[in-house]
């Protein structure tokens, strides 16, 4: 099925995963062939991939050292009717992450979960990332499709510089911007005011979670791959944002 002007598969698929707090794993169990089920809390990498903080005691993390192939059913959160809302089901590979790569997952994943400082360290947990292979859509009436992984994942071969700059970047947004946040939900993405923060920055966006459970994305109008394009971006959303708000800039 094609994209339209009023439905972007991509788009949306991109949206749930980086917008998603949780959603329902299911591994496999070894010998018995059938799925197992699990409620289990995500993050993302920059790239868009999820990734999870799991324990090898727990059921799940034995099913994927004996094969590695999950699924991920994730939904729009909130919705008055979870079968209306729209839900991607990622299929692919769970990988045991490491070195620099359990660092940058450790470092996203606090930030969208700050509950999770109590055990991160704990010496039978580790992060793990999906490798999306396949995604199944669901999006309403006649908006139902397939879409390669390949599609959705966020390309960040130029994005260096920006990666570089992004720990430093959030840090900053929570301690010095928090009134820009909140403006930034408020007057551009129609949100409530909330104890906004940011949890992680990309080429293509901004992500921020409330203290109530929210969850948003702030979509750049440009490709942003460097530090200082991201601090010109964010100044002139906080210009259009006190515009539309009737506050002086």
């Amino acid at each position: 099925m094609a994209a339209t002007a009023e439905f972007d598969p991509v788009a949306t698929a991109r949206n749930l995963l980086r917008t998603s707090r949780s959603g329902a794993l299911a591994s496999l169990r070894p010998g018995a062939g059938n799925p197992f089920c699990s409620l289990v809390n995500i993050a993302t990498l920059p790239d868009g991939s999820p990734i999870l903080l799991i324990s090898r005691l727990a059921v799940h993390t034995k099913n994927v050292a004996a094969d590695s192939r999950v699924s991920l059913l994730l939904s729009e959160a909130n919705a008055p009717d979870p079968l209306t809302a729209p839900r991607i089901s990622v299929g692919g590979g769970a990988e045991r992450l490491e070195g620099e790569n359990a660092k940058l997952a450790r470092r996203r994943y606090l930030a969208a979960h700050p509950s999770a400082e109590a055990f991160v360290d704990f010496a039978d947990f580790a992060f793990y990332r999906i490798g999306m292979e396949t995604i199944h859509l669901v999006a309403g009436f006649g908006r139902i499709t397939d879409i390669a992984g390949s599609a959705v994942v966020t390309d960040v071969s130029d994005a260096a510089a920006l990666l570089a700059a992004e720990e430093g970047a959030v840090a900053h947004m929570n301690a010095d911007h928090r009134e820009t946040m909140n403006l930034y939900a408020t007057a551009l993405l129609a949100a409530k005011s909330a104890d906004w923060r940011c949890i992680g920055i990309d080429p293509e966006g901004l992500d921020m979670r409330s203290g109530d459970g929210g969850a948003l994305r702030l979509i750049f109008p440009r490709r942003i791959v460097t530090g200082d394009a991201l601090r010109r971006i964010l100044i002139e959303f906080a210009d259009h944002a006190r515009g539309l708000s009737g506050k002086p800039n």
